[in-house]
């Protein structure tokens, strides 16, 4: 039996006036679509590479405060899609990609400066709906690889040496 597209409605951005780096998924998967967490599935490694990033002694294991370490470096969390239609979680499914307005976001948002997109499908979606932003000079648009459990031959000690421009002034 085939399942059935699910329609998919992105979470609402953690982001606050003194976000400086902004980073991007494509859209969060089932697990934490159910859950309203970004990241929530526990096999993805961007809790624990952010917290490693950050100098933090340990992953919070309670959401706001995974949310709060984020903002105490002056990093906003979202997603590159708005919506879409998909089967299971994996961004090779996603079908009629709503992208994100960025122009008004970035506009609400002035003191973020650098984007990181985590993986090709965010950076793809942002690309192909962002063209003007991705030409400003005052901008840092970052690809980067995933932290998706589904990037298996990215380990967490790639994942670190990748990820660390994105701290880099």
């Amino acid at each position: 039996m085939e399942k059935e597209n699910t329609h998919c409605v992105g979470l609402s951005p953690s982001v606050d006036q003194r976000s400086e780096i902004l980073v991007l998924g494509s859209m969060p998967g089932a697990v934490s679509l159910a859950a309203q967490e970004y990241y929530a599935h526990p096999s993805n490694r961007f809790w624990p590479l952010m917290a490693r990033l950050l100098d933090e002694p340990e992953v919070p294991t309670d959401y706001p405060k995974r949310l709060d370490m984020l903002l105490r470096h002056h990093i906003a969390l979202w997603d590159a899609i708005d919506t879409c239609d998909r089967v299971g979680s994996l961004d090779s499914d996603i079908r009629n990609a709503k992208a994100n307005d960025f122009t008004a976001f970035l506009k609400k948002w002035p003191s973020i400066r650098t984007i990181g997109l985590n993986g090709g499908k965010a950076y793809a979606t942002f690309a192909k709906s962002n063209q003007p932003l991705l030409s400003r000079p005052d901008l840092r648009i970052l690809k980067l690889p995933s932290t998706s459990p589904a990037n298996a031959r990215w380990r967490m000690e790639n994942l670190f040496d990748a990820w660390r421009v994105l701290l880099r002034a």
